[in-house]
């Protein structure tokens, strides 16, 4: 089993930057794909961003978030970040960590991952 934390959330003006983590736990050898989902208030879970952790695989962003935010990793501790760059109000949401032992990654489709974290919150104020 794997178990994901996110962590580094907050709050913050428009226009500022964030950065969220994920640390996995468990068994955690052949996760290829890993990526951030977001839901807000109302609204469906959606990809944010997603990364095949092999290297040289593909990096999916959504169309909302590209050239601001940036996802990586950090092997050796088992982390995923996502960093986000001039943020905007309609990026407040609860954030996700979501990961997958899949060899094709599901880019921003929710239902290509297994595993999910708990969440954790953004809030980017006006």
């Amino acid at each position: 089993q794997v178990q994901l934390v996110e962590s580094g959330g907050g709050s913050v003006q428009a226009g500022g930057s964030l950065r969220v983590s994920c640390g996995a736990i468990g068994y955690t050898w052949s996760l290829n794909c890993m990526g951030w989902f977001r839901q807000a208030p109302g609204k469906q879970r959606e990809g944010v961003a997603a990364m095949y952790t092999g290297g040289g695989g593909d990096t999916y962003y959504s169309d909302s978030v590209k050239g601001r935010f940036t996802i990586s990793q950090d092997n050796a501790k088992n982390l995923l970040y996502l960093q986000m760059n001039h943020l905007k109000p309609e990026d407040t949401a609860m954030y996700y960590c979501a990961a997958d032992y899949r060899t094709r990654c599901g880019g921003g489709q929710k239902e290509k991952y297994d595993f999910w974290g708990q969440g954790i919150q953004v809030t980017v104020s006006s």
